[in-house]
Parts: structure tokens; C-alpha cells; sequence
């Protein structure tokens, strides 16, 4: 039973629903509201089922069920409640605070973990982004969305010279549309850990051109001169997950 609209994007529409089998929660995602829906994206929408149902982590969401009605599927998946970290961040922001300097190690520890599980079965998220991260009612950290995520010897579904995810965290192999693999998601992690640091993103431009070029050429602000106490050690961290060569980030989560 539908209760409520969560939210809607690109790979898809979630609703908050009531199980009337189970007393309890669920988040229902359905492909996007469209005329059309493409062979490729039922297919990518199929392959996110079978990447979650693969997975059992306690920092990956978990998912119940794949169904359909009406002619249209949808995944039955663990209704996440405490928003996202993005919407944690604008929170804070809006009152003029910080997240903690505690609190930003426990998820990059967090999200690493739920990564490296993910990266041991073959998985690559490839849209990691603090949209994507939502807290428990206990303030864990949960990895959604793996609508976008390449799995090891399934079908490649992007075309050649395209690219697909959110430019802001994409990794500057992701951006030139060469071929990643688990170290891109370091990357977008490193994207991410510096925005919880700062409170900005390490690359930024006024239209998406000018953001890639950003990503790919450029090195972000020092994280002291945005932050006075992010510790040294901190910092290193985040620099060596946001190295533009693959070699020269963490080799893994």
C-alpha cells in the first residue's frame, strides 16, 4: 500500500509503501515516469536487482523483492528513514554548523566498508554521490542506488563515448569514458569526503564543460584553507582518493 512519494530521478520513482503481508515499511522503486522506457534501462533496472540481491551489508541497502504490476516493475527495498547525507549537509549549512570531525570519519569508514563488500563481489557502484547515502534512524550510513552499478560479467550497457552518473563525483577516468573499475568509486568517495569536510566539492564550474575539465586538469582548494581543524592525516586521505591516476589512489576500499 502506497503511502507516500520519496523521491524521483533519473533511473527511477520511490514511493514509501506499507507491506500488507509484513508489518512493516518498504521503499518501492519504479523505472521513471516516461512515455518510453527503454530495453536498456529494463534491463539496467533488472541488473540493480540482481547487484543488491547479491550483497549483505550492514552499510548496503537491502532489497525484498522484484515485481511487477500493471506492466510496470518495481524493486521492493528497505525503507531507509533518516534522509540523506546530502540533506543532512543543507541542514546544517542552513544553520551556519559543521558536520563533526568525528562524525565525518565514521562514515567515510562507514561507506568504505559497505564499498569494499560491494567491490569483493564484483561490484561497482560507479554513482556514488551524498544523494545516494542515506541515514538509519540510528544515523548509519546505508549505500543506495545501484541502478548505474557495473557488475563483472554482465553486459556493458553504457555506449561507447558516453557517460553516465553525476559529473560532480565521477572520476576523471568515468569523465573521458574510459573503462573503470573499483578505484573510480574511491574517487567519487574522496569527492564525497571532502564535501563533509568543507561543506563544498573539491571541483566545481559554472556549466558542466567547464566542471569536467575541473575534474580531469585541476587540483582542489587545500582542505585547511576551506577547514582550520580538519586534521593533517584527514586531508591526506581525501587527496590520495581524489589522485587523478588510478595508481596513485588507495588500491582498495
Amino acid at each position: 500500500h502506497i503511502l507516500e512519494k520519496l523521491g524521483e530521478g533519473g533511473m527511477g520513482v520511490v514511493y514509501k509503501a506499507q507491506d500488507t503481508k509484513l508489518p512493516r515499511h518498504v521503499a518501492l522503486k519504479f523505472l521513471p515516469e516516461k512515455a518510453i522506457i527503454s530495453a536498456d534501462e529494463t534491463v539496467r533496472f533488472e541488473q540493480e536487482a540482481h547487484a543488491i540481491s547479491s550483497l549483505n551489508h550492514p552499510h548496503i541497502e537491502a532489497i525484498y523483492d522484484i515485481d511487477e504490476a500493471d506492466g510496470k516493475k518495481f524493486l521492493v527495498l528497505e525503507y531507509i528513514p533518516g534522509g540523506t547525507l546530502k540533506s543532512r549537509l543543507s541542514e546544517l549549512r542552513s544553520t551556519g554548523k559543521e558536520l563533526p570531525i568525528g562524525e565525518i570519519v565514521s562514515y567515510g569508514f562507514q561507506i568504505a566498508e559497505g564499498l569494499a563488500h560491494a567491490h569483493r563481489h564484483g561490484i561497482i557502484h560507479r554513482d556514488l554521490k551524498t544523494d545516494n547515502l542515506m541515514l538509519t534512524a540510528e544515523g548509519k550510513v546505508k549505500i543506495t542506488d545501484f541502478g548505474l552499478a557495473k557488475l563483472h560479467g554482465q553486459v556493458e550497457l553504457t555506449k561507447a563515448g558516453s557517460t553516465l552518473g553525476t559529473a560532480a563525483y565521477m572520476s576523471p577516468e568515468q569523465i573521458r569514458s574510459e573503462a573503470v573499475d573499483h578505484r573510480s568509486d574511491l574517487f567519487s568517495l574522496g569527492v564525497i569526503l571532502y564535501e563533509l569536510t568543507t561543506g563544498s566539492r573539491p571541483f566545481r564550474g559554472e556549466h558542466e564543460a567547464a566542471l569536467t575539465y575541473s575534474i580531469v586538469n585541476e587540483d582542489p582548494k587545500p582542505i585547511a584553507l576551506l577547514r582550520v581543524n580538519a586534521p593533517q592525516s584527514l586531508e591526506q586521505i581525501i587527496l590520495t582518493c581524489l589522485s587523478k591516476e588510478p595508481e596513485k589512489r588507495y588500491q582498495s576500499a
